[in-house]
């Protein structure tokens, strides 16, 4: 049979490009399929107002002076969920977002395109509890442990550079009695720099005879901050100071000479070999061209789906491949919260020696507490809309003067706060630091992704998303909340409100394709041969509360070597 190649890789986000650079080194002939544009090359000059070209195969194509233009930082240009360059839909902005069906009051954040979340994600790149991991997963955390290391180096992750709200969190958490932890695999509770993969901050930082645009065009991190809004800083692409996937593996994979990457693609089918219905097999796709409307199949011997855990259970379910009780149930999401602190001028300028934490300074979040068992917790920083949004946005309280506060609460407001109250907070943004809370929560079935028996979009039925947080999982998050309060007090905030997130907020999301349930321990599925996953769908839970990136990095690196063992030998 015509193959178009090797293998084919259904998504170029956290997993499928780490995927695609290894084998591309093993010299196996990779296609990705992405359903979003490419910003920062050369073939999409104007991705967002015509189709461009049909695939890049060369680190050539790749543009810094178009990346640089594409990524503005601004937070509605960016990030606004329905016409962001970050939003979840397609390349062209005249139409709307793709549609998915989640709980009321609660937002699916998640970005199409080459580099896919990790676009806008905030670069935090902790590795698993090991305890999440050791007789839990059908790996150990040992077996995992080596590819850990590999995507280290490679991206680099490095431990933060401590900027403001970093040292306020530290001096909080350590007068509240908790200890300093320097290691990458955290046993007990402890607090420590946030491994993130940012490059270091540029060695020309503090030198006055360098301006700001000849900085941003140096190799190195500026600490200017807004992240999450897209990184331009650096040489050239591949050097950006930010390492989503599309600054870093997406050029190794391409220098490969075996990788071409297919943009505005969207894969709505996986073709099987139906000569053998009780053992199948994975042939190829069907795709649909997101600008043009054209439908096609491509064939691979091999197929992997890295298309997120919402869209890869839809894929499956779509496909109509063989029942599995699992496919889509399980869904974790690391049950969010969200507690700032203020602070008056005169007490930061005792503890830091400025008058002002400026909080959006430097890394997204460049500290954290971990504690397995229960989760973790970290400083974080956004520009001003964002802040406003995850701090008074939305809320499970309801309005705050409507609130009953107990005097066993170590925060003075729960939940959105409106008229003067609001105004005060929002004037003394710059004197703020918000912790955000992740929980150890676990995979219950009856939470996870299911399609709409009705409606579709153009590529199928609709997948419709359910969460609900166990009462342990609320215990977990309800003891993490009152640690970040209380190191908030310590460090001498005079008020603090507990924004009291709905629980369907998703970013976190896993588990919904779970390995041992749905895939094997190499993560190819058990009822269709040839056929893997190599995104955060496979976790077996939430790996204990820590950012997930890194994980699912890991593991593609591990799924594609014994991919490439298995059927290329």
């Amino acid at each position: 049979m015509h193959t178009d190649a090797d293998v084919i890789i259904i998504g170029a986000g956290g997993g499928g490009a780490v995927a695609a650079k290894e084998l591309g080194e093993l010299g196996i002939k990779v296609l990705i399929l992405e359903a979003g544009p490419w910003y920062g090359n050369k073939k999409w000059s104007h991705p967002n107002q015509e189709r461009g070209a049909t695939t890049s195969s060369s680190p050539d194509d790749l543009d810094i002076n178009l990346l640089r233009q594409q990524y503005t930082k601004m937070e509605h240009t960016m990030n606004d969920i329905i016409s962001g360059r970050f939003r979840w839909g397609p390349a062209d902005r005249r139409r709307s977002p793709w549609q998915r069906i989640i709980p009321n009051h609660g937002q699916l954040w998640q970005s199409t395109g080459v580099g896919g979340t990790t676009q806008h994600y905030w670069a935090n790149s902790p590795r698993a509890y090991a305890m999440a991991i050791d007789d839990v997963w059908p790996i150990s955390y040992g077996e995992l442990a080596p590819y850990y290391e590999k995507v280290e180096a490679t991206l680099p992750v490095r431990p933060a550079p401590t900027t403001a709200k970093e040292e306020m969190f530290y001096y909080g958490a350590k007068k509240d009695g908790w200890s300093f932890i320097d290691t990458k695999n955290p046993t007990s509770p402890g607090y420590r720099p946030q491994p993130n993969a940012i490059l270091h901050p540029n060695e020309h930082l503090m030198d006055t005879d360098v301006s700001l645009e000849e900085l941003s065009k140096m190799e190195g991190c500026t600490l200017c901050g807004h992240c999450v809004n897209g990184c331009p800083h650096g040489p050239s692409v591949d050097k950006v100071a930010k390492r989503p996937t599309n600054i870093s593996y997406v050029p190794l994979a391409l220098r490969t000479g075996n990788v071409e990457i297919r943009p505005n693609t969207y894969t709505t089918k996986i073709l099987t070999d139906s000569d053998s219905p009780d053992e199948r097999q994975a042939i190829g796709v069907e795709y649909r061209d997101t600008w043009t409307g054209e439908t096609g199949e491509l064939y691979g011997k091999v197929i992997v789906m890295a298309a997120g855990c919402i869209e890869t259970p839809r894929l499956w379910l779509n496909s109509q491949l063989p029942y599995n009780s699992w496919v889509g149930r399980g869904l974790t999401n690391h049950y969010w919260d969200w507690v700032t602190g203020v602070f008056e001028e005169k007490d930061i300028m005792g503890i830091l020696g400025q008058n002002h934490i400026n909080p959006f300074t430097g890394p997204t979040s460049g500290g954290r507490l971990d504690y397995p068992g229960l989760g973790c917790i970290q400083p974080s920083g956004v520009s001003p809309g964002l802040f406003s949004s995850l701090t008074f946005g939305f809320s499970d309280s309801g309005y705050s003067i409507k609130q009953e506060i107990s005097t066993d609460d170590p925060w003075d407001l729960r939940g959105r706060v409106v008229g003067n109250e609001l105004h005060e907070w929002m004037h003394n943004y710059q004197n703020t630091l918000s912790i955000m809370i992740l929980t150890d929560d676990q995979p219950h079935k009856r939470n996870g992704v299911t399609v709409d028996p009705i409606l579709k979009d153009e590529h199928g039925p609709i997948p419709v998303v359910r969460y609900t947080p166990s009462k342990e999982d609320k215990k977990k998050r309800d003891q993490l909340v009152k640690i970040s309060a209380n190191i908030l007090r310590k460090a001498g905030a005079k008020k603090i409100i507990r924004t009291d997130w709905p629980a369907h907020l998703f970013a976190h999301i896993e588990s919904t394709m779970r390995m041992g349930l749905v895939v094997d321990d190499i993560c190819e599925a058990y009822q269709v041969k040839r056929l893997f996953i190599a995104d955060n769908s496979v976790h077996y839970n939430g790996i204990g509360g820590p950012n997930p990136t890194l994980t699912t990095q890991a593991l593609a690196t591990r799924t594609a070597e014994k991919l490439a063992m298995k059927y290329f030998h």
